[in-house]
């Protein structure tokens, strides 16, 4: 027997419903703020995520599933959907359209090589919004108002928002300097990673799973205090938005996230429900002011977040929330007899063009089996159609939930089920 690989998972019937009805409010939610759905390739080319997602990141450096194929050019599987994004804005020029800022939406797999574990696969789907030429606080808050009205419009309330500034390109290099200064007499105690990181990344280090309880951790120089007027006057406005729209956050100094492109606003939601686990991250996201012209487009203000669809069902589970899903079927048609067989096949094809959920027996079963097939499917009608009502050019159609049974004519029975599955009468 084959199994799938290690990090992956079959997602079975009863698991793709909950999925489509998530991903639908992701699609609903989204268009309620005018994000465009954007679909991109799976793979890219390897130098987009050296250059997008940074050189000194972990997934850049241990986590992509990169490849040569047939004419030896290097590709990647896709790890995380910004620099993908960007990549599509810069070559399609969307910066070049009337309309600004560019507001698009993307959902789909994503892969890196980690320790699997709850919520983390090496295939992830990830939920991502990009919002780009703005550079208007008022739109970092939009894009996380819509970040938590998912959570909160899927019934998750155990919520918290974190939040940071990373500043701008003059704040980040005084931080860095001085993060520099402070780290390196700890150097050769801080982990083979941080050890790098320090001279090529060090605000990475303060994201370290393995330094984080580290003594020189607790005393690093924050970000908050080296932003310059301009990097302090923009957080100010980010966070009186927030206030203005009553969207509680927290402010945490530490925050860096995980990539290099971010700049100014960076912000994590979180889940405090008891039970969800360790690693308590539901999604993540921020600012990237220069990530555009890194990828060769002009000058461009962008920022955005991103979700794990798994991580958000396992919220969804630890919260106890059920979806309101709908698993019945219209109606299920029983047919006894070859020639109520052969009618069977042909009434359920009218019916299913007509918009109706229908199905049928296809085992031979017999009339009480294929009644209890119906009752499993949760179908609202059954359509019992025998050589009797075959004669009399009727069928009958029992209502599951009362136990009523009519009659009706053949010529109207689309007609008549049309009006009684949309709530209507016959």
């Amino acid at each position: 027997m084959i199994n799938v690989p290690r990090g992956t998972q079959d997602l079975l019937p009863e698991e793709t419903e909950k999925w489509q009805y998530v991903e639908e409010k992701f699609k609903a939610l989204c268009r309620t703020y005018n994000y465009q759905e954007i679909r991109t390739p799976i793979f890219e080319h390897t130098e987009l995520f050296q250059r997008g997602v940074g050189d000194t990141t972990d997934i850049v450096q241990k986590e992509m599933y990169t490849f040569n194929d047939r004419g030896d050019r290097s590709l990647t599987l896709r790890p995380e959907g910004t620099a993908s994004v960007v990549r599509a804005f810069v070559q399609h020029k969307l910066f070049g359209n009337p309309t600004q800022p560019t507001k698009l939406f993307y959902i789909g797999p994503m892969f890196r090589y980690e320790r699997p574990q709850q919520g983390r696969m090496r295939q992830f789907v990830q939920f991502g919004v990009e919002a780009l030429g703005s550079a208007d606080p008022a739109i970092d808050a939009e894009v996380m108002a819509l970040a938590m009205n998912i959570y909160e419009g899927l019934g998750l309330k155990s919520l918290k928002l974190v939040l940071n500034s990373l500043g701008d390109n003059e704040s980040r290099t005084n931080h860095r300097d001085a993060l520099m200064k402070h780290f390196e007499p700890h150097k050769e105690e801080l982990c083979n990673d941080c050890q790098v990181r320090l001279d090529k990344n060090p605000l990475r280090i303060l994201d370290c799973k393995k330094d984080k309880d580290h003594e020189a951790m607790k005393t690093a120089p924050s970000i908050l205090e080296y932003l310059n007027d301009y990097s302090q006057n923009y957080f100010e406005q980010v966070k009186d938005y927030l206030d203005q729209m009553g969207i509680e956050y927290v402010i945490d100094k530490n925050l860096v996230r995980g990539l290099d492109y971010y700049n100014h606003t960076a912000f994590e939601i979180m889940s405090n429900a008891s039970g969800f686990g360790a690693i308590t991250t539901l999604s993540g996201g921020g600012r990237y002011n220069g990530l555009v012209e890194d990828l060769g487009g002009p000058e461009t203000p962008g920022i955005g977040f991103a979700l794990s669809v798994e991580r958000l069902l396992m919220a969804l589970d630890a919260e106890g929330v059920a979806l309101p899903l709908d698993n019945s079927l219209d109606c299920y048609v029983i047919a006894m007899g070859d020639n109520a067989e052969k009618k069977a096949v042909e009434l359920v094809y009218t019916l299913r063009k007509a918009g109706i959920q229908v199905d049928k027996d296809y085992q031979g079963k017999k009339f009480k089996a294929q009644f209890k097939t119906a009752d499993r499917l949760n179908a609202k009608y059954v359509l019992i159609l025998g050589e009797e009502e075959l004669a009399n050019n009727v069928v009958n159609v029992k209502d599951m939930a009362t136990g009523e049974q009519k009659q009706i004519r053949i010529a109207d029975i689309e007609t008549t089920l049309e009006k009684l599955v949309t709530g209507g009468t016959n």
